[in-house]
């Protein structure tokens, strides 16, 4: 339901709104406060990612009182609220590989899915107009296919860095993910798909090699990061020109130019929460005037925070995402280990796929979902089922080694005789 897969484009081919697909949320919306309540004790763990996310909650709601759409703006809020309950549930229930593997076979099931409908009903599995033969699978366009195939790629990858007792389940999955990103012709799936099975292979090959093998890794890592970053200010259009992209980022920039200044005229307030790209919207109107194209988004979720929450709006959620970063690198030896360093490539995938496409505090969708289950994850440390994973058997989980006799050089020592004084 989060990637809009199957149901949106039946029933809503166009990508409007409608009824139908509003009360298909209720069942979904009844189901999430039974696990929530079903699993109070654990997720109540979670706090402070509750206090989080209250704020930006409160945020988003009083954004209803300048919004240029009140109402639309009030019933996203209550479903972004819902969905949040739902990504704090996700994060605090399934701990450690649960979640990746989770994830692994909920995107295998889609790839198969998007398999069929491109072969059984490809005038549903295929785009027919605009980027004609191009797969998209489940879903409105061939981005959200990729989008949806990298997390299910990277959940395989982190899945096989823990040692998964089904490896093959874990092969296939990625692999079947990678080749639907590749029908995809997207670049910035590509790129996500890259930097994410990357980063997890990476982290393992490093904790695998020992200390030479980790310094001579991050330094290469540097080195790696200086020389792209060097490259890209001193030709950046021949950066673009080599992954296939156009100067202006296939109209991007002329978009971000003509939102920021939209944000000018509101810096400090925006236009209220996910009121800004509707259908009678002034301000969108003079977006898609300026770039004679119907725009349905600023293909950036920062300046899309800034033209709905203005400058606090961003900041706030800057901070949030900021402080789980931090908490995943800090824990990266512990419950990054333990769950393949699934969490620090979702991360790391999430904060690139920001400045291409509008992921950030969105009401419904996976990507969003998935850093508040991340937040949820690491701020719980009082977790005594995962201090005992890593022993083989729960006996040894106490359990030490004897240290006197048996360390001795020329192996165990005798039993000498007690001489009386």
């Amino acid at each position: 339901m989060l990637t809009g897969a199957l149901l949106a484009p039946v029933l809503a081919p166009d990508q409007s709104e409608t009824p139908i697909l509003r009360l298909t949320w209720l069942p979904v919306y009844a189901l999430t406060a039974g696990l929530a309540a079903f699993r109070f004790e654990r997720i109540i763990k979670a706090w402070p990612a509750w206090l989080m996310a209250g704020v930006l909650l409160v945020l988003a709601f009083a954004s209803k009182y300048w919004s240029i759409d009140p109402e639309v703006t009030q019933r996203r809020v209550i479903a972004m609220a819902i969905n949040a309950v739902f990504a704090l549930y996700l994060g605090a229930a399934f701990r450690g590989a649960a979640l990746p593997r989770l994830l692994m076979h909920t995107c295998l099931v889609m790839a198969v899915g998007s398999l069929i409908m491109v072969f059984a009903y490809p005038q549903i599995g295929v785009h027919q107009a605009d980027n004609a033969g191009m797969w998209r699978g489940l879903w409105y366009e061939k981005n959200q296919m990729g989008l949806v195939m990298v997390v299910g790629a990277a959940s395989a990858a982190a899945c096989l860095a823990v040692g998964d007792r089904r490896p093959w389940t874990a092969l296939a999955t990625f692999g079947l993910c990678s080749l639907l990103v590749l029908a995809s012709q997207s670049k910035t799936s590509l790129l996500c798909l890259l930097l994410g099975a990357g980063f997890i292979g990476g982290v393992w090959s490093l904790r695998r090699g020992g200390a030479v093998m980790t310094v001579a890794g991050l330094w290469g890592g540097v080195l790696l990061a200086g020389g792209a970053a060097w490259l890209w200010f001193v030709d950046s259009a021949a950066v673009l020109t080599a992954l296939g992209k156009d100067p202006s980022l296939t109209g991007r920039t002329l978009i971000w130019e003509s939102l920021m200044r939209r944000v000018a005229e509101r810096p400090w307030t925006g236009y209220g929460f996910s009121a800004f790209w509707g259908r009678d919207s002034v301000p969108a109107a003079f977006v898609r005037q300026e770039t004679s194209w119907p725009v349905p988004s600023a293909h950036n979720g920062w300046i899309d925070l800034l033209v709905q929450l203005g400058w606090p709006g961003a900041v706030a959620v800057g901070v949030v995402i900021a402080v789980a970063v931090g908490l995943v690198v800090f824990r990266i030896c512990g419950m990054g280990a333990r769950e393949g360093y699934w969490s620090g490539a979702y991360l790391a995938v999430f904060l690139l796929l920001s400045l291409s496409e509008s992921v950030l505090l969105n009401h419904a969708s996976l990507p969003w979902t998935l850093v508040l289950a991340i937040l949820a994850r690491a701020v719980i440390f009082d977790d005594a089922q995962e201090s005992t994973a890593l022993a083989r058997r729960p006996s040894e989980a106490y359990g030490n080694r004897l240290r006197i006799a048996s360390d001795y050089v020329n192996g165990p020592a005798r039993r000498r005789p007690v001489r009386l004084l």
